[in-house]
């Protein structure tokens, strides 16, 4: 079997796989309300495969770098959802989803330009969170309406995954580990929500999900740094798998807080 045709072929599994998993957790989502969606929504269900799959094509060193790369791009996806959240009170999904990608790809084309280093990467991250997690907090709370499911709601949520990761594992044969990093953080989770259940069910309600969303965004740039300070010490099975632990035990903390607060 030629390599092209063993690339094609293992490039296609790869795709299904990880389809298969955003899939299915959106579905989750979707069913637990605008709370358990976002937690779920947050955990690295794109970003995690993706740098699986990375790892298995580059060394750690190649990992590390690309997880520092991915740390501003964290800060970018948290506009994106302000701008979304903000624009879905009155717009339909299509401009206000396309306002907070291009939001997102300013942000990201921005951060190019800078040689980020770990602190710079967490101060982007902190000042972000500080400004965005307030102005956020007045659209959380909004009663979740029935959701009918379409026929073409699981085909476009697994095109947009797939493609992502054809785009990252692809590209990353070329582009580096810093180009590799960016595009890995692209939030296909968050665009495929706000196209399929902003016209199903509302704006505002949809702006919920995503907006509920903004602290465990915090736990997934803690989840972020950590891959990049582990993953040349420790190897890149080791530090995902710290950075997967560090995802999950902060959206769980999350959840048992919010049950806390609503038991007293």
């Amino acid at each position: 079997m030629s390599p092209e045709l063993v690339f094609v072929l293992t490039l296609a599994l790869r795709m299904a796989i990880t389809a298969v998993f955003v899939v299915s957790a959106s579905v989750i989502t979707e069913r637990s309300g605008p709370v358990i969606g976002a937690l779920v929504a947050t955990l690295p269900i794109s970003a995690g495969p993706s740098y699986v799959f990375l790892a298995l094509d580059h060394d750690a060193a190649f990992i590390g770098e690309g997880a520092l790369a991915s740390l501003p791009i964290n800060a970018a996806t948290i506009w994106l959802a302000l701008t979304y959240v903000v624009l879905a009170q009155r717009h339909h999904a299509f401009i206000s989803c396309a306002g907070g990608v291009a939001v997102w790809l300013v942000l990201a084309a921005l951060s190019r330009t800078v040689q980020w280093s770990l602190a710079g990467g967490l101060a982007a991250n902190a000042v972000t969170f500080a400004i965005c997690l307030p102005l956020l907090r007045r659209f959380r709370h909004v009663k979740m309406p029935l959701i009918t499911r379409r026929w073409y709601d699981i085909p476009l949520r697994a095109s947009l995954v797939a493609t992502l990761v054809a785009t990252v594992v692809t590209l990353s044969r070329w582009v580096g580990p810093s180009i590799s990093g960016t595009i890995a953080l692209f939030p296909v989770v968050f665009t495929s929500m706000m196209l399929i259940l902003h016209p199903r069910i509302g704006g505002r309600a949809t702006a919920a999900v995503i907006a509920n969303g903004g602290w465990g965004l915090m736990g997934f740039g803690i989840a972020i740094a950590l891959l990049h300070v582990t993953a040349p010490r420790f190897g890149s099975a080791a530090a995902l798998g710290l950075a997967l632990a560090t995802c999950v035990g902060w959206n769980l903390a999350l959840w048992w807080i919010g049950r806390s607060k609503l038991a007293r």
